[in-house]
């Protein structure tokens, strides 16, 4: 049967793959490809979009254009993909490059103008057709580490005319994997109350039995009803020892299949729902991602295809029955669980606790809960399902319920200030509190009279916050009165205790100049080549905010000749 399934598939998978050019665009890299992310890779509430690619530690490899076509986009910010590249091509594909460190001399020279022009690091740029063209093979950028990176990667994407992100190995861009996908744990899901896995009508893990070449059985489960399973899952490339993504799962009812989840193309309006695929609270409190083999209400991904009864299957009495998952890479490395199930409804049933939360919100209307000073409003359809929560407030702490929850949009917290002394309502923020300790963390926040505003999609315990404390401005490669004549770089360190940068200003002899943040280190840095510095003495100032108003200035002199 498996000899029989694997034919299936590997002719699906043959045919899926011509549905896109194999030998139009090139790595855009010159070294091997060795991935510290894949296609659809889970992450933090989202699927990854494109394939991270290894740049050996270092930063400053040559980024070439994976075809000719032009420059359609530019987007420069702290955070998320930091300086990033989109290049159109004349096949209707574009190609994204993100957390460069810089790029070719034509392009870098196009985004200062524009920097310059409107005062600001972050920039989004969005060039004609005939402003920059690039050929075929034309080194671009160069390989760094800016925005949300953790290290030294090229984020690659291809995607399509309806800007949907495609898996770039379907376009022929191969890397080196003989492993089947590791099986970490799977989980069968009671659906309903009448339902129930070994007496249990509560989330079960099953015992995994290796059976060799990465295939497992479990030990004959007894169930009754409507069941669904999940499984935990990673791969593991050639060259690489980091987990990766899987590329798809399936499963099989006695040899039908039932479902599948295929991780090769996706829009950006849905990748949200990434926290209705995944057991949403075992990830908030173990870490862990289940995989769902089964769709519940209110999750519109797409990347779900033949799909039975939701995969979701119906366990009668006196039945004996097989159920089959297969996980497989790319590459179609394999990875097959087997599971008995013998049909035998039970009389004896372990049910789940109850809930003991006194409020309960409507997923389909809009929801609103009030306290002495706090009150939060759900807008509709931010729930998945109707739910109870808990809402309970202490002085200036709100706990709302945990962070267990995913929610399809942000939802409203208001805080009054009516209770404070007029000179104690200034330089407050809503925080949410997180860890072991309960750290603050700055909530975007707003005042309008004596109301905070803060929105958020994480439940959680929130608090009120106050921040009295300027940012801290630090020279790093200079001091008051240097001459720099030799340097290329100026390096300022800022930093905020508590509620964060909100922006910055720097200024030389009263003219703005440009000055790159980086956020994981706190450096704001001045390049001399940008040729706009051209007196011998100079005054440098640099004014810093934090999220609540509190400003700090530095001021200092350096000569240049």
């Amino acid at each position: 049967m498996k000899k029989l399934f694997i034919a299936l598939l590997i002719s699906q998978a043959c045919y899926a793959q011509v549905e896109y050019p194999q030998d139009y665009f090139r790595s855009p890299l010159d070294i091997q490809l060795v991935l510290s992310g894949t296609f659809g890779e889970l992450r933090s509430n989202h699927f990854h979009s494109g394939m991270d690619i290894k740049t050996q530690q270092t930063q400053g490899l040559r980024v070439y254009t994976a075809a000719h076509g032009y420059v359609s986009r530019i987007k420069i910010s702290h955070y998320g993909y930091g300086k990033a590249l989109y290049v159109t091509h004349p096949n209707g594909y574009t190609t994204v490059y993100a957390h460069l460190k810089r790029f070719n001399d034509k392009i870098e020279a196009y985004i200062k103008k524009r920097q310059y022009e409107k005062e600001s690091f972050e920039i989004e740029l969005f060039p004609k057709p005939s402003e920059l063209l690039v050929g075929a093979d034309e080194i671009i950028a160069f390989s760094g580490n800016t925005g949300g990176s953790a290290g030294p990667h090229l984020h690659f994407e291809i995607r399509d005319n309806q800007e949907r992100p495609i898996n770039p190995m379907y376009f022929g861009l191969t890397v080196k994997d003989t492993k089947p996908p590791s099986v970490l744990g799977v989980y069968a899901y009671p659906i309903g109350d009448s339902s129930h896995i070994n007496q249990k009508s509560v989330k079960t893990e099953l015992r995994l039995i290796p059976e060799g070449h990465g295939d497992f059985s479990v030990e004959k489960i007894d169930a009754y009803g409507e069941i669904g399973f999940g499984v935990i899952s990673h791969d593991r490339q050639d060259m690489a020892s980091n987990k990766n993504g899987v590329s798809k799962l399936e499963s099989f009812y006695n040899g039908n299949r039932n479902f599948e989840m295929d991780f090769r193309r996706f829009s950006f309006d849905e990748t949200k729902h990434i926290n209705r695929f995944i057991d949403f609270e075992v990830y908030k409190r173990n870490k862990k991602r289940i995989q769902k083999l089964f769709v519940e209400d209110n999750n519109p991904l797409s990347m779900y295809s033949n799909v039975d009864q939701r995969g979701i299957i119906k366990v009668e009495d006196s039945t004996s029955t097989i159920y089959k998952i297969r996980i497989s890479d790319f590459n179609r490395n394999d990875s097959w669980i087997t599971i008995p199930i013998n049909g035998k409804p039970s009389d004896s049933i372990v049910t789940k606790l109850q809930p003991s939360e006194k409020h309960y919100l409507y997923a389909a209307q809009t929801n609103y809960l009030e306290g002495k000073n706090f009150s939060v409003s759900i807008p509709s359809n931010s729930l998945y399902e109707d739910t109870f929560i808990e809402f309970e407030e202490h002085n200036d702490t709100l706990f709302f319920h945990k962070d267990v929850i995913p929610m399809q949009k942000s939802f409203t917290i208001n805080y009054n200030l009516n209770h404070y002394k007029s000179e104690d309502k200034s330089n407050l923020f809503i925080a949410k509190l997180y860890g072991y300790y309960q750290r603050m963390s700055y909530v975007r926040t707003t005042r309008k009279g004596d109301t905070l505003t803060a929105r958020t999609k994480s439940l959680g315990n929130f608090v009120i916050g106050k921040d009295d404390t300027a940012p801290v401005i630090k020279p790093i490669n200079f001091n008051d009165g240097k001459w720099l004549s030799k340097y290329r770089y100026l390096k300022v360190k800022i930093s905020d205790d508590l509620s964060g940068i909100s922006n910055y200003r720097a200024t030389v002899n009263g003219e703005w100049i440009l000055m790159e943040y980086d956020y994981k280190t706190g450096l704001l840095i001045h390049d001399f080549n940008d040729n706009k510095i051209s007196e011998t003495k100079n005054n440098l100032k640099i004014i810093v905010t934090d999220n609540v108003g509190n400003s700090s200035t530095f001021e200092a002199s350096f000569f240049r000749k």
